[in-house]
């Protein structure tokens, strides 16, 4: 009887890419939020560290991996630990570093306030870019998207608006991050956001705006 299934051999020698990147669909999550935070002032974060013994890992990837688990409904440090030997998305994240649930736990801890307020930053930049769906975080698409494509400018009293939803969505996350057992991990991934790389180069002006 013939085979109707394809061999596997896990002893085959694979070809893989030379680096990360190269395992990524070109509209990934990851890509999408490392090109944000890259953006990003984290420069507070960046001044409490005063040199001295071992380098700390760098506050734009710990913000990049709290955001992204936090959008695929990934909350507990440990989880999130296991997944930098686990997931393709956060090992491009990371660049192949493995922070331990220790280092997240410390870093989420320590920086709590200016990780909310650049969680909003995040969401704002999607929600410009025309984005309104981060993974599991959604943003009120229908009247946000069509208030602002009645105008090329957010009004004040629309960012004061967008920017109390965001917030808001952004707590939730966060006392969601404080009881992980009740998180349902297992439910289906939500489909990952198109990757709007013509658009990133506008990040820096909406930033300024």
């Amino acid at each position: 009887m013939s085979n109707k299934f394809q061999e596997i051999n896990r002893e085959e020698k694979i070809v893989i890419p030379g680096n990360m990147a190269g395992w990524l669909v070109e509209n990934s999550l990851a890509r999408f939020i490392v090109d944000i935070v890259e953006k990003l002032d984290t420069s507070k974060i960046e001044g409490a560290y005063k040199g001295g013994g071992s380098a700390p890992y760098h506050p734009k990837m710990m913000l990049s991996l709290l955001f992204y688990s936090y959008a695929r409904g990934t909350f507990s440090s440990r989880k999130i630990e296991d997944s930098t030997y686990e997931s393709i998305p956060v090992l491009y994240i990371t660049g192949g570093l493995h922070p331990d649930h220790d280092s997240i736990n410390t870093f989420r801890s320590r920086f709590l306030t200016e990780l909310k307020e650049l969680f909003v930053e995040i969401l704002e930049i999607a929600h410009e870019l025309g984005v309104f769906k981060l993974g599991k975080i959604s943003i009120d698409g229908t009247k946000i998207h069509a208030n602002a494509s009645k105008h090329k400018a957010m009004s004040y009293e629309y960012a004061i608006k967008l920017e109390k939803q965001l917030t808001e969505e952004i707590e939730k996350l966060f006392e969601m991050a404080k009881s992980p057992e009740n998180i349902n991990e297992s439910e289906e991934i939500i489909k990952e956001i198109k990757y709007r790389n013509e658009k990133l180069e506008k990040v820096v002006g909406v930033k300024k705006k």
